[in-house]
């Protein structure tokens, strides 16, 4: 029997999973999960910097050494609009432009662009099941995948299957075959570190550091070259977010909206007054840049 607390999961239902993917994801992400579906997708971001050809470019281009939270920031917002306002919206085109605009800047392998597509789905899905104060339904995970593949065809990304498990066993191996160790792993997962540490008091700065490391599994540690957090703080972490969700699930249902441009975005205060999507993003590539890295063809691997 549906109460009050479930409004929006009765809305969501009333949907089709297919052709309303926006409006249940828009829900999902902005009035169910809002919190939980950022800190979900900083985590999915970060899963990427395991994969050493994606860590190189991310090195190469200098943007996490010189402007970390910049860089979080412009994911973070155009991602935003595209939920907000959806991908074939005025302001959802422009910030799709946006986004192409800075990938088509480098040689990125199609099967890496693929990758990180799938980390917005699966990782989401995966943290809110385990973490959430309640878990997904079916169509809010059947829509999120509908959404980010719609996003990943107007990014000019191949092969996307058309299938939410083909597409996640893809994931799977992937991961399999390319997490290994690397330096640069190293050196953008520390600059992201650093970023998040950067958030709090300098008091409180060592116990994000380890924080972060106790929501890492152990590939993704193995992948980093990072110590593994201590016991306890991994479960004081899991507890936490346990107790975070017990809370939540007793609050009546958000009634505004929360998506990426919180006011507090550092870059951008007060975003998106005053902000379009175009004036987003990371400046042209630095003329040091090694060759290899400049505007191919997305090629297979």
């Amino acid at each position: 029997m549906f109460t009050d607390r479930d409004r929006w999961v009765r809305r969501i239902l009333e949907l089709d999973p297919v052709a309303d993917h926006h409006e249940i994801y828009r829900i999902s992400s902005g009035y169910e999960f809002p919190w939980d579906y950022r800190r979900a997708l900083e985590f999915a971001l970060f899963r990427t910097y395991c994969v050493p050809t994606i860590s190189a470019l991310l090195e190469a281009t200098g943007e996490f050494r010189e402007r970390p939270q910049k860089r979080y920031d412009d994911t973070a917002l155009l991602m935003g609009e595209l939920t907000a306002v959806g991908y074939d919206s005025p302001r959802g085109r422009e910030a799709l432009r946006v986004i192409n605009r800075i990938h088509g800047r480098y040689a990125i392998d199609n099967d890496d662009t693929r990758y990180v597509l799938t980390t917005f789905i699966y990782e989401p899905i995966d943290w809110i099941n385990t973490h959430g104060w309640r878990r997904l339904t079916d169509h809010e995970t059947i829509a999120a995948f509908q959404f980010y593949r719609e996003v990943g065809l107007r990014m000019g990304i191949r092969d996307i299957p058309a299938d939410f498990d083909v597409f996640r066993t893809f994931k799977h191996e992937y991961e399999q075959e390319t997490f290994r160790f690397a330096e640069s792993n190293r050196r953008i997962g520390t600059y992201t570190t650093e970023m998040f540490a950067g958030w709090f008091p300098a008091r409180l700065r060592p116990a994000v550091r380890v924080g972060v490391r106790s929501l890492l599994d152990e590939t993704m540690l193995s992948a980093f070259g990072f110590d593994p957090a201590p016991t306890w703080m991994c479960r004081a972490a899991t507890g936490s977010l346990r107790a975070r969700s017990a809370v939540i699930r007793r609050l009546p249902p958000r009634r505004r909206i929360k998506f990426a441009w919180d006011p507090r975005t550092r870059t951008y205060p007060g975003y998106p007054e005053g902000y379009q999507p175009r004036d987003l993003g990371a400046p042209p590539p630095p003329e040091t840049l090694d060759e290899k890295w400049r505007n191919r063809p997305l090629s297979t691997r």
